[in-house]
């Protein structure tokens, strides 16, 4: 089994930045890929960004602006979120998972309990 921890949610105002960070304990020998999800009021959770091995790879809405990093050694995933927008107003899950290159949440067999990010316009 594998347990994830997020931190570093808040509020934050339009344009501004905030640093998730993803704590992974127990067997996390078995994890390859490593991926940030979020969910707003009222909507599917939606995949953010992953990374495996030497790759990253982000949705549409957020490249150019988030940057996910793993630090295996200390087994977290850090997820760099800059000028932020309202909507990116969620509540962010950090997910993990045995198998390379997975974007779909079903896909990620352990999931965190999520942070919420709040943007003010």
């Amino acid at each position: 089994q594998v347990q994830l921890v997020e931190s570093g949610g808040g509020l934050v105002q339009a344009g501004g930045s905030l640093r998730l960070s993803c704590a992974a304990s127990g067997h996390t020998f078995s994890i390859i890929t490593m991926g940030w999800f979020r969910q707003a009021p009222g909507k599917e959770r939606e995949f953010v960004a992953a990374t495996w091995s030497d790759s990253t790879y982000y949705a549409d809405s957020v490249k150019g602006r988030f940057t996910i990093s793993r630090v295996s050694a200390k087994n977290t995933v850090d997820l760099q979120m800059n000028s932020l927008k309202p909507e990116d107003t969620a509540v962010y899950f950090c997910a993990a998972a045995h198998r390379t290159g997975v974007v779909v949440g079903g896909a990620y067999d352990y999931w965190g309990h999520g942070t919420q990010v709040t943007v003010s316009s």
